[in-house]
């Protein structure tokens, strides 16, 4: 199943760009589901037809899922206090009752998450169309189950339970139940749903869209959020220019612009625009797939509306993200770790080798990556960044690199 991650600036139009983009790969065959973030009914107001908790045919081909946070939530915290019902009557605590939970801070973004693995792993659909949340709190969600999955082998390593055996003589020692098999047990299911999480995102037929209005702002939130996936690798597949104003185009609403009533109110401020518009478009197709999506004059309401927009079609293939090794050893007694940084500044660049594991922080972005097992056995010698790619020297460890000739 092919993926496509959509996300923008608050405000951008994300949600009706994912809707069009969902109704055009329907409308070409692909079975489609939309996967939406969006707490209010967003997508249903661009499809003209209501969407909710449940998977909704929202058109030939399409489906919608706006997935309830709080109702997963619940059958979440129900379902563990029965899992360590031994533990809670022990401490006298009392149960709490579904109708008095409210989601905690974070539940939201698990929860989505969750139905991101249920919708990816579901034979129903051949394209499934991820409305995420606004920037920057998609970059911290796309970056939660890898955080989550190295949290919980450093909190719980599974080793660990090697020990599993003894448990219950201490239970008999101490002369109260041990929590510990149900703890691991908890910690090894998390695990299995971040990785699935993971390996959707990681996939090769995983792709982003940003949506942005080409100016200042747009720019500035595109150049970021470009660097923080490129952190984590992912790609972004195009950049969708929303809201352009099409010059020249005798069948937009800006073809016939109301007559000039003076300075206060006239053409000023759209020439204003226009040219700011101009700017940002130039300075995007020097790096992204761009793709103008025109400004309608008013909000995408049903099918013809945002088949108007001619978002672009989903890519039947994709070149997989790379981190490659080069093995420069013969030429400069190095191994090159190649990261593509695009946007990436040196100055906001900081490495820290640390154990089997490399620290990396770009700008307000950072994440731990575990080294490929060659480098493993080498110390880093030193760092560049070149082109847009950030150059990673690393010098074998005589004690742990096997000698030539062995």
């Amino acid at each position: 199943m092919r993926t496509i991650l959509i996300t923008g600036p608050g405000g951008s139009g994300r949600t009706t760009i994912a809707a069009a983009t969902a109704l055009t790969a329907a409308r070409e065959g692909a079975r489609t589901l939309l996967l939406s973030a969006d707490t209010a009914d967003t997508p249903g107001t661009a499809l003209a037809c209501a969407t909710g908790p449940a998977p909704t045919p929202a058109a030939p081909g399409l489906t919608v899922w706006r997935p309830d946070a709080a109702a997963r939530f619940r059958e979440d915290l129900t379902a563990f206090q029965d899992r360590a019902a031994n533990v809670l009557d022990l401490l006298g605590a009392a149960r709490l009752d579904a109708e008095e939970v409210t989601p905690l801070p974070g539940a939201e973004e698990l929860s989505f998450l969750r139905a991101l693995r249920d919708a990816a792993l579901s034979e129903r659909y051949d394209l499934l169309v991820v409305d995420l949340p606004p920037l920057p709190q998609a970059l911290a969600l796309l970056a939660l189950p890898e955080e989550l999955r190295r949290y919980l082998r450093r909190l719980l390593p599974p080793e660990r339970q090697a020990a599993r055996a003894l448990r219950p003589v201490l239970g008999r020692l101490a002369g109260v139940p041990m929590p510990a098999d149900w703890l691991y047990e908890t910690a090894a299911r998390w695990d299995v749903e971040l990785a699935a999480v993971q390996a959707v995102l990681t996939d090769r037929d995983t792709a982003v869209r940003l949506v942005a209005e080409p100016g200042p702002a747009g720019t500035e939130a595109v150049h970021t959020a470009r660097l923080g996936l490129a952190l984590r690798g992912l790609r972004v597949e195009a950049l969708i220019a929303n809201r352009t104003l099409l010059e020249g185009a005798p069948d937009t609403w800006l073809a016939h612009p109301a007559p000039d009533p003076g300075p206060a109110t006239g053409l000023a401020p759209l020439l204003s625009l226009l040219a700011q518009q101009r700017k940002a478009l130039a300075d995007w197709q020097e790096s992204y797939d761009v793709h103008p999506v025109p400004h309608l004059g008013r909000d995408p309401h049903g099918g013809d509306d945002l088949g108007a927009l001619a978002v672009p079609a989903v890519k039947p293939e994709l070149d997989p993200v790379e981190w490659p090794v080069t093995d420069r050893i013969a030429e400069d007694g190095v191994l090159v770790w190649h990261i593509p940084l695009p946007g990436a500044v040196r100055d906001d660049l900081d490495l820290i080798r640390r154990g089997d594991e490399l620290l990396i922080t770009a700008g307000p972005f950072r994440r731990i990556v575990p080294l490929p097992s060659a480098l493993r056995r080498c110390t880093v010698s030193g760092a560049a960044l070149r082109e847009g790619e950030l150059r990673i020297r690393f010098a074998p460890d005589p004690g742990l690199w096997p000698a030539a000739g062995r």
